[in-house]
Parts: C-alpha cells; structure tokens; sequence
C-alpha cells in the first residue's frame, strides 16, 4: 500500500488542513506544547460546534483544559465566561492559573469575601455567587456566553448540591453549559437531563487514565503488587489477585482453637512466636516514607482520616529523625515560608505553632487539612507542587479538587468515621483519593499504596480498586429561599413547572418507568389468577374477601385477648406489697413467693404506666426453696393475687443464708396448705363476639361455600389477593415518586404563605427580605429581622447572635453546654431558640421534614463565644485558648458568619442599627488571621 495521494486527494486533505487551522481549536491547541487527548479534542469540537458538554473523566486526566477552551472561545467571540468551583480554594487556585495564561485585566474572582476586577470579562467564582447573580438579576450577567462548572458532580453533596440545579435550570437558553466531572456510573443519565433542560449536549466519558496507576499493599518491609501482573506488563492488565498477598492473609488470621485443650493452647503459642518472627505487621508512618523514598516514588500523600492523626504523623517522623530535604532545599522552603508569612504577627505565629509547622516543612514534611490555617494549607500546596514539600498526610478533603497530585498515594486504612460510625470507605471514594496518584508529563506511572491491617482481605481490597460505580444522585430540594426568589421572578405556577425540570424528579421519574413496567406484568398475571378463580356457583372474588375478613377478625380478636391479659397482669403485679404471698405462675422460679420489694419505678404509684415504665414492675421476691430473685413482667402471662400476707422481720438480710432459710420455712408453714389455684377456663373473646357469628354465618350462606372446588380456588384467591396487594404497593411508590419536588415546593409555599412572606403570586416585603438571605436557617434570619430580635443590639453581641445560623458542630456534645456572651445578647439567643421551636412546630404541621432538606435545624450555639470575643477586639492568643478550636476551623467559621453578617446587612431596612451592626460587626471580625487568610 502506497503512502501517496492521488492530486484529488491531495487537494482535498489541503481543504481540510485549512479549514482546521481556521477554527478557534487550532489556535487553542498552539496555547500549549503538548497534544490534547482524544476525549478534550472531542469536547472542544462539540463545543465550537454549539453545543454544550459533559466531559466524565478520571482525577488528574485534564479535564479543565475543556474549561480552559471555553474561556478561550468567550474571548474570540467577544463575551464573557463565567469558571464556577464548589470552593473558594478552588477559585483562587483558578484564577492564578488563569491570570497567567491571559493576563490579571482580562479575569476577575468573586468568592463571596474576595471581588477582584469584577467586570472582566472572565471571571472565577463559587457557584452560589452564581446562584445569587442569577435570582439578582445582576447586570455581570449581560454579555454572558459560557459558564464552566467545574466539579459539577458536586450536586451530590447532601447540603451544597442543590445550588449547582439552580444554576444548570436558570441560566439563560443563550448561554453554553461546560460540564466537567469526576468520573461517575451514570454520566449518561445526567447528560440526557441536561439534554432536557439546556438543549443540545454532548456526553463524553472517558476511562483512561493518562498515567497508569498501580495498586500496592505494604506489609512490614515489603511492599506487593495487589494484582499479579502479566510478565513484560507496562501497565497494570491483569485483575488476579497476587497469590502472595492470599498466602499472607491466611498467615494473618489466627486458627480457631476448639475447647482450648492443652495440645491446642500449645499451638496458640507457637502461632504467636511464628506470627511475631513473620514480616506481616503494619510499619509505621516513617517506615512507609523512608520505604517510599528508598523506592523512588516520593513526593507522597498519605490519607488520614483524622486532623489529629495527620499532625500526630508529621510528629512521628519528625520524632524518627526523617528529613528529605537537604540544606539547599530546606533554605528555599524557609526563604518562601518566610515571606509568605510577613503579614502575621510574631505573637499570633507563637499562638499557631508556626516554629513547629516550619520545622517539619524545612524537613519536608506537612500535615493539611481543614483545622490548619488557610495561608498555611496554601504554603503547604506551594512547596508540594514545587517539590520541597515530599510527604504530606492529609484528610480527604484534599481529595476535592485541589490541584495537588503526587507520585503516590497512601491510605492507611479502608474505614472511616462518617459523622456516625466507622464504615468502609466506598469504591468512588477510593478511586476519588488514589486517583491523586501521577502526576502527568512528570510521572510516568502512579501508585497507590495500602497499609497491611489485621484481618485485611485482598479480594475486598481488589474489589475498591476495580469498582467504577459512583453514581451521580440529586440532592436537590426546594428551600425557603429558593421558593420566594422563584415565585418573584416567574410566579408559583411556573416556579412549580421550573422545579420539576430538575435532575432530582428527572432520576425519580427514570425510576417510574421501571416500576411501571412491574405493574404492567402483575397486572397480567392478575387475570391469569382470577381466571384459575373463577367459580361456576358464584363470585369466588367476594367469597374470598368473606374468608379474609374473617381471619382477620379472628387475629384482631387474638391479639385484643393478648392484650388484655397483658395489661391485667400488670395492673396485678402494680398492686403487690411488701409482704404479699403469691403463685408465680411460670418460668424457672413458679410456685410459692413471698413479695420482698414490688420493684416499681421510683416516683410512680399503681396505675401509672407509660412508654417509660418499660415492662412493667419487677417484683423482688423469696422463693419457698430459699432464692432470692428479681422476676418480670414475662414470668406473669397471667394476673396474679395475693394468697396470703406475711411480715416480714426487720432483721431479715436477703444476704444472708440463715434468714433466707428461717423466712422460706415461715412461709411454707404460713401458707402450704394452700393450693395453687387453678387456671380458671376463660371463655375466649372470639366466643361471644357477634361480628364473628355474623361472618361465619354470611360465608355458609354464600353459594361458593358448597363448590367442591372450594379450597383449590382459595389457593388461586390467595396469590391473586398477594399480587395485587404487591401491586398497589407499587402504584402508591409511582404516586410518591411523581411530582415530588413540586409537591415539597407547595408545602413550603403553603408555609410562607400562612407567615406572610407570600401571597398568591406576589412577594411580599417579608418575602423580599427573606430573599436575600442563604443558607440553612434563611428562614430563622428572617423571623429574626421581623420580630427586631437584634434590635439594641451591639456589633459584637450581633456577630454572636448571627453565628448560630451558621456554625454546626462537628460533633454534638449535649453533656458540656457552650459558653456563652451574657447580657442582651444571651437573651436574643433565647429568642432565637424560641422562634425556631415555633418554626419547628409549622413545619411539622406543614410535614416539612429536616430529613428532606428543607427543615430549620436548630441553631448551635456553639461558636457565639468565640464570635462575640473576637469581634469585641480580643487577641487570637485569648479567643483560640477559650474556644479550644483549631486556627483553621476559626478562620473558616468567621468567613462564613462574615458572609451572613453580609447578607443580614443587606437584608434588613436600610438604616436600621441592625444592618448598621451588621456591617460593624463584619469590620471587626476581619481582622489578623481572618483577614491575611484568603481561601475560605
């Protein structure tokens, strides 16, 4: 086969190579001194073609160069482009990189806290700076032609997701949608609703990872391959378990010794000498970085699902005299630390353990994670990407889209804590933190390394890593806040429309049609069985509801027998005194007893029972054999009485054997020649119940009841009874399952309606306020603003007040009650409570449940103390020390309350002391480490 071209055919590849170098991707391209991938060529030509796009890729494979195309396309066409993160450090990560490619006048960042060139005409930002600019009506939107979201998967997450809906369903129709996503199960479903709601959009998956990555396990000293790879492998192929790691998990797991003989305690013992001359232990965190190191394959991230567990392992190797710098190195990392740190006052670095957090960098060695102060995460993502920084142990928010990739990846375990208990992290998880390993054109394959753990199973482990399935779930719900911006811009009819466009009923309405078609073949089989039912003598349909009502009525009955023997026991067992000789009717200790204690519960008297009182009095009784026993409830299947009484004496000791003897002796003297009475015959509530004579009556009646057939027929009324109950089951899950969103948004509407923050289609000035308030107590504020809760008072009694709307625990500890401010600003935070039980109380009635995402939860006081001493001008040395929190959740938590004291500002009558507050307030919080940290 010749390589030349006919003259026709040259001509024609001279067209085409024009035509490429004529279109905005051949300029694109040249922006860069490497080739795109199949999957981002593709992306940008559906793109230039006018469509929008869904680009599903693994971590690290170059999913934001399709991003980076749209902002180039924006520019050649003369309109703006939006870039959307779901985090602030994401955004200022973005706009660095940007502003290097085209320049600090042509991009801008908005991030809540931070406004930088906000009319550029690309700008970064957060989604809900999006979400808020779209229910605004902001004029930045003028000119818009495309919008990147990056890490669109987001709109999982339990409590942000929503805002990336709203975005997707508000945007104008003129405006291109860049999708750009982790790799996830269902890409498809969601690029079909986007299909639905955007117009024409481009679905692209890609599985290939551009550096290949491999799958370690390290036990002791060695470290194996998970997978046994086929020889000459240059990426990993095989999906066998590596038969060593078997054998050494079978080593690991100690033999069942039965009945503990001594041959087999002789075995335990050589099981444990043999096990502790064995390789098989879980080497320590230094181990596994001078292991890594020796091996070539640092710089590293090590997984720790715990801040404390990542600052204990900095001091571990620190401890251990590991350093991976050298002098050259460790200069550098100071000279930089240094000057990045200028700004922060020599008292406040004392006060955040700068020395200590330097030492470790200087060795290369770093913790990160939400705790730390955000300049000093920013550092450590510095030294990392510029190599100075080799071993980082983080938690997993690292995972989130910073842009941080490593040679490899550790994970020290496979469980974690997720606010509840500790659960197996799941295979997106898994694939979402060891995917950080490879760092692409540095690296030429990735690893990911896990540490042996006893009990740990290979199988399991290879099952993580080559599980795939990470599906995309809505968390989208209507909130106060999104319903009265809805109904000010489109009324509540079309508000209603708009909200069941959303990707939440686009997946329940997908499920529908699954559910559907079971109802369709339990319908068909529906009138097979009535069929093999029918009766020549009558109709076999009525007959068998006369049977089932009778058996129902015979086991209602039952249980009412059940019952209420139940209760006369009770009732029996409140009445004992001390000194009440019974019959203990049943159970290990039936026969004679004498009541030394009728065990009720402290503080009730006889006849008082609730949900409390569990089951009932348990009676401490003497037995006529000389036991002395507590029964229950379950030894008394019948009323007891008293058959005698006794005294008694005051020197009786159920301690001691001697008065145990003298007191039973008495009592079978006293009361022997009594016999136990006899179970007296009780006729059955069935007998005289004239409901059942008169269905048993009606059923010999019917014409049915003579058919010699009878009983096979029943058989088929019984299945055909089943499957139908299964089937309006069904119905009633289609029912729930249809027009759900909308149905939330009319009970949320009903709600505001009846507070007066809605009516009909109009907003109301309540409703307005209420508008420009987010977050998860929206609704709280408002009532706040409306009943003038914070009127009077001050700035720092304000910024108290105001963080209880947004800070939450991490963990609830009810045992130790918050600190809080005294005077007007602890009885404002009384009226808060106060208004939220009152809310909470509608909600309920309006079955607006916190469970669906909707609900106010109740407010937290648990940073008020803080908030109200830093705003009052108290040093972080003071604050940091009475509110035993980390720089990093302080920094944060003051962000936040900073965003709201904005928006309460803005929220409140113009002029009012509360919005004059609000602004004070934000004044006096930014300030020292919440001022110079600029991620949030």
């Amino acid at each position: 086969m010749t390589d030349e071209l006919s003259p026709a055919e040259a001509y024609a590849a001279s067209r085409l190579r024009a035509a490429d170098q004529a279109t905005s991707l051949a300029s694109f391209r040249e922006l860069y001194d490497f080739d795109l991938d199949d999957f981002q060529v593709e992306a940008c030509e559906a793109m230039e073609s006018g469509k929008g796009v869904l680009v599903a890729a693994p971590t690290g494979s170059g999913k934001t160069i399709v991003g980076e195309f749209a902002v180039h396309q924006a520019l050649a066409e003369g309109r703006k482009c939006f870039y959307t993160t779901p985090i602030k450090a994401l955004s200022n990560q973005k706009y660095g990189d940007l502003v290097k490619r085209y320049g600090a006048d042509k991009v801008g960042l908005l991030t809540g806290d931070n406004s930088v060139n906000a009319d550029a005409p690309i700008i970064v930002m957060t989604t809900e700076v999006l979400r808020n600019m779209l229910y605004a009506g902001s004029r930045a939107l003028d000119g818009l032609g495309y919008v990147v979201m990056d890490e669109v998967h987001y709109l999982s997450d339990r409590f942000r997701g929503a805002v990336w809906e709203e975005v997707i369903i508000h945007l104008p129709e003129s405006v291109t949608l860049v999708s750009l996503s982790a790799t996830v199960s269902n890409a498809e479903e969601f690029g079909a609703w986007l299909d639905t709601v955007r117009g024409d959009t481009e679905v692209i998956v890609s599985e290939h990872r551009p550096v290949p990555l491999w799958q370690h396990v390290m036990a002791g000293r060695k470290m194996y391959d998970l997978y046994e790879e086929k020889q000459g492998a240059t990426a990993p192929s095989s999906r066998e378990v590596n038969p060593d790691l078997l054998k050494l998990a079978r080593m690991d797991t100690p033999r069942p010794t039965y009945g503990r003989s001594r041959r087999a305690m002789r075995e335990a013992d050589r099981e444990r000498e043999r096990r502790s001359r064995s390789r098989v232990w879980t080497p320590s965190r230094a181990e596994v970085i001078e292991r890594l190191d020796a091996e070539g394959l640092l710089p590293a991230i090590t997984f720790i699902f715990s801040r404390a567990g990542c600052e204990a392992a900095v001091q571990q190797c620190l401890y251990s005299g590991l350093r991976l710098n050298d002098d050259a190195a460790r200069l550098r990392v100071r000279e930089i630390v240094e000057a990045r740190t200028a700004a922060i006052p020599r008292e406040d670095l004392n006060v955040l353990g700068y020395f200590e957090w330097l030492e470790g960098l200087e060795r290369g060695i770093a913790a990160h994670h939400a705790g730390m102060l955000p300049t000093f995460k920013e550092i450590v993502e510095e030294l990392f990407v510029k190599g100075l920084v080799k071993a980082v142990f983080a938690t997993e928010t690292l995972a989130l889209g910073i842009n941080m990739p490593a040679r490899s990846v550790v994970l020290e375990k496979l469980v974690k804590w997720n606010g509840e208990t500790h659960a197996d992290i799941t295979p997106g998880e898994f694939t979402q933190l060891t995917g950080r390993a490879g760092r692409r054109g540095i690296d030429v394959e990735g690893h990911a390394v896990v540490l042996w753990q006893r009990d740990m199973s290979p199988e399991h482990l290879a099952g993580l890593a080559s599980t795939r399935t990470y599906p995309l779930r809505s968390s989208f719900r209507p909130s106060y806040n999104m319903a009265v911006n809805l109904v000010s811009q489109f009324g509540r009819h079309r508000s209603r429309e708009l909200l069941e466009t959303s990707f939440a009923q686009f997946q329940a309405d997908r499920s529908v049609v699954g559910i559907s078609r079971q109802v369709q073949k339990n319908e068909e089989g529906l009138e097979g069985y009535q069929e093999a039912m029918t009766c020549h003598l009558g109709d076999f349909d009525e007959y068998a509801a006369l049977r089932r009502k009778l058996k129902d009525r015979e086991n209602e009955l039952a249980r009412q027998g059940a019952a209420q023997r139940r209760a006369a026991a009770h009732t029996a067992l409140e009445r004992l005194k001390p000194g009440d000789v019974i019959h203990v009717p049943t159970g290990r200790f039936a026969g004679l007893a004498l009541v030394l204690d009728p065990g009720l519960v402290p503080g009730r008297t006889a006849g008082q029972r609730g949900a409390d009182h569990f089951d009932g009095p348990r009676p401490l009784v003497l037995t006529a054999d000389r036991q002395v026993k507590r029964l229950n409830a379950a030894d008394f299947p019948v009323p007891v009485e008293p058959l005698e009484r006794m005294r008694i004496p005051k020197s009786f000791n159920a301690r001691s054997p001697q008065s145990r003897r003298d007191l039973a002796s008495a009592l079978r003297t006293k009361v022997g020649h009594f016999e136990p009475e006899r179970q007296r015959k009780r006729r059955a509530p069935a007998a005289d119940d004239s409901e059942l004579a008169s269905l048993r009556e009606e059923l010999r009646r019917h014409p049915c009841h003579g058919c010699d057939d009878r009983e096979d027929h029943a058989r088929w009324a019984e299945r055909f009874d089943r499957l139908r109950r299964d089937t309006r089951q069904l119905e009633r899950r289609i029912e729930g399952r249809t027009n759900t969103i909308a149905r939330t948004f009319d009970r949320v509407y009903a709600m505001l309606a009846e507070l007066g923050y809605l009516h009909g289609d109009e907003v109301t000035d309540h409703g307005r306020r209420l508008a420009r308030l987010y977050g998860e107590l929206d609704l709280l504020a408002a009532e706040c603003l409306r009943e003038g809760v914070w009127e009077g008072l001050g700035p720092a009694e304000l910024a108290a007040c105001a963080s209880a709307l947004v800070y939450e625990a991490r963990q609830s500890d009810d045992a130790v009650p918050p600190k809080l401010p005294g005077g007007a600003a602890r009885a404002a935070l009384g009226e808060m409570v106060r208004i939220w039980g009152r809310l909470d109380a509608l909600e309920e009635q309006h079955r607006i449940d916190q469970a669906d995402g909707v609900g106010q939860r109740e407010p937290d006081f648990g940073f008020a103390w803080a908030a109200h001493q830093w705003a009052s001008g108290k040093s972080l040395d003071a604050v940091l020390n009475e509110a035993e929190m980390p720089a990093g959740d302080f920094v944060r938590w003051n962000k936040q309350l900073i965003d709201v004291l904005g928006q309460i500002a803005q929220a409140a009558p113009e002029g009012s002391t509360v919005a004059t507050n609000a602004r004070k307030a934000v004044d006096g919080l930014r300030r020292g480490v919440v001022a110079y940290s600029s991620v949030g």
